[in-house]
C-alpha cells in the first residue's frame, strides 16, 4: 500500500511518519546526513562549502592608467599566492592606445620563481580594441601578474580596461 515501508530487521509494515522517525534516531540519520552536507561551514570541505564556490566570484573589472610606452606597466594581478582559483575569462580593452606593438604579457610563479608564460604583442589600429587574452578555463594557484607595454608615446597617460572571472578552487 502507498505510504508504507518495511524497515531493516522488521517484519511488519510501517508508515512514512515511522520511517523518518527511525532515521531521525539513527547515528547515520538525517542529523549525520545533515553534518555532510554542512560540514564546518561555508569555508569547509563539506558539500555545501564546495558547491557555493561553483558560482564563482563576482565579475572583476576596472581600468587603470599608466605610462605605456615608457616602460612595462603592471595592468592587474589576479589570484592569490598559494590559494587555487579557475581563471575562466580576461578581457583586456587597448582602444584608447595608438601603438602598433602593444605588447601584453602574463606572469606567475614557476617552481617558486617567477617567470614569463605568455607573451602577444598586438596592434591598436589593426588589432580589436578588446582582446580576449583567456577564453576557457586555466587553474592557477599563484598570482598571475598583467603587464602591458605600448611602443608609442601617445598612449602614455592613457587608460587600459579589463574584465576577469575567476572562480574559488
Amino acid at each position: 500500500m502507498p505510504g508504507e515501508f518495511f524497515i531493516e530487521g522488521q517484519t511488519e509494515k510501517t508508515d512514512l511518519a515511522r520511517v523518518i522517525e527511525t532515521v531521525m534516531n539513527e547515528s547515520y540519520g538525517l542529523e549525520a546526513l545533515k553534518g555532510l552536507v554542512e560540514g564546518l561551514g561555508a569555508t569547509s570541505n563539506g558539500i555545501a562549502g564546495q558547491t557555493a564556490k561553483l558560482g564563482g566570484l563576482a565579475p572583476g573589472t576596472g581600468s587603470i592608467v599608466g605610462d605605456w610606452e615608457t616602460a612595462e606597466n603592471d595592468l592587474i594581478t589576479l589570484g592569490a599566492e598559494g590559494v587555487a582559483f579557475k581563471l575562466h575569462s580576461l578581457l583586456v580593452s587597448i582602444h584608447a592606445l595608438a601603438g602598433t606593438a602593444v605588447t601584453l604579457r602574463l606572469y606567475t610563479k614557476v617552481n617558486g620563481v617567477e617567470r614569463k608564460v605568455y607573451e602577444q604583442v598586438f596592434d591598436a589600429a589593426a588589432d580589436p580594441a578588446g582582446l580576449w587574452i583567456v577564453n576557457g578555463t586555466v587553474a592557477i594557484h599563484e598570482t598571475l601578474l598583467v603587464t602591458l607595454q605600448s611602443d608609442d608615446p601617445a598612449d602614455n597617460g592613457q587608460w587600459i580596461d579589463y574584465d576577469y572571472l575567476l572562480e574559488a578552487m
